[in-house]
């Protein structure tokens, strides 16, 4: 690896064997290679980090009761080196070997903070979970956005503003969107680029989907106090 890349890909994880090779075989695959991989690990006990270092990746750890999805953002930028951060979820996997790129070329505008890309789920996503890609994700690029919606599962950030604004460590969901708000007030805006996309496989039980919705409700009326917000 580079002492200084140009980009630092930053992957969350937690017991994510089944996913996190395939992911990481897509990064491998790609035609940027300016890049460095830092895989954030929460206490997986399964074969993820066996899976993880197959590949050129380092591996720094956060202990589970100090997990925030925010703390494990930043605690993964802190051990970084790139000009731009990249964030994957470590079960989303690219759909071509131009997606690293076309997600950066979008910071060729100077007031990009965020960009993010698009997603779409694999034959496993129920319906429904089709339907929201598809309306969330459109198949058009947005060069400049001025709305806080990301999603922080595909997307990338200017380092020197993420070292002028942390993730909120305290939020329990939706640290991306408060990011993107906090930049936006501050002069930045976001772009949505529809030809960086990934498969964002999503296995979750009927039980953590509530807990998601449960998390994300807290943390959206803390970020968004007038807002409303429904898990149907």
């Amino acid at each position: 690896m580079k002492e200084h890349p140009e980009i630092s890909i930053i992957i969350r994880c937690f017991n994510e064997e089944k996913h996190i090779g395939r992911l990481l075989e897509g990064i491998m695959s790609q035609s940027k290679r300016d890049f460095e991989i830092i895989v954030v690990d929460s206490g997986s006990t399964d074969r993820t980090l066996d899976v993880a270092l197959s590949f050129p990746v380092k591996i720094v750890s956060v202990r589970p009761e100090e997990f925030s999805f925010g703390y494990a953002l930043n605690y993964g930028c802190s051990h970084s080196r790139g000009r731009f951060l990249v964030f994957a979820s470590a079960h989303v996997y690219p759909t071509t070997d131009s997606w690293l790129e076309n997600l950066i070329s979008m910071f060729s505008d100077s007031r990009v903070g965020l960009v993010f890309g698009k997603q779409r789920g694999n034959s496993a996503t129920r319906y429904f979970e089709h339907r929201v890609f598809e309306k969330l994700y459109p198949t058009v690029s947005i060069p400049i956005k001025r709305d806080p919606f990301c999603n922080n599962a595909n997307a990338a950030i200017r380092r020197e503003l993420w070292e002028r604004f942390r993730y909120d460590e305290e939020l329990t969901g939706l640290e991306d969107l408060a990011w993107a708000k906090r930049i936006i007030d501050e002069g930045y805006y976001l772009a949505y680029s529809a030809e960086a996309g990934v498969v964002h496989v999503h296995e979750e039980s009927s039980a953590q989907r509530q807990r998601r919705y449960e998390r994300e409700a807290i943390a959206l009326k803390r970020v968004f106090p007038d807002s409303h917000f429904s898990s149907k």
